[in-house]
């Protein structure tokens, strides 16, 4: 059973930085495009970052482009949000997702697999 799990979440202040990891069990994600997407309160799911299959492509939402960067790991079947500079409106639950294919996406239909998502809390 495909089971992901999300971690680095935290109450931080603004201008802080924090570590997302999301670590992939029960098969080898190795050849699929991974995801980050985020959910505030009251709002939509929105796409923050992908990455293809070999790490080489990258495509981020326009919001967190420049303070925001993904990375994998494919020994360890682990994706990486990096996240620098953040603000108040980074407050959200972050959810990593992997992609039907080796590809990078913006659009949650495109991605398979879910965590259950972290909770990142950033306090002006």
């Amino acid at each position: 059973q495909v089971q992901l799990v999300e971690s680095g979440g935290g109450l931080v202040q603004t201008g802080d930085s924090l570590r997302l990891s999301c670590a992939a069990s029960g098969r080898n994600f190795s050849e699929n495009g991974m995801g980050w997407f985020r959910r505030a309160p009251g709002k939509e799911l929105e796409f923050v970052a992908t990455i293809n299959w070999s790490g080489y492509s990258t495509d981020y939402a326009a919001s967190v482009k420049g303070r925001f960067t993904i990375s994998r790991d494919n020994a360890k079947n682990t994706v990486y949000l990096q996240m620098n500079s953040l603000k108040a409106q980074d407050t959200a639950v972050y959810y990593c997702a992997v992609a039907k294919g080796p590809f990078v996406s913006r659009s949650d239909r495109d991605f398979g697999s879910w965590g259950q998502g972290t909770q990142v809390t950033v306090s002006s």
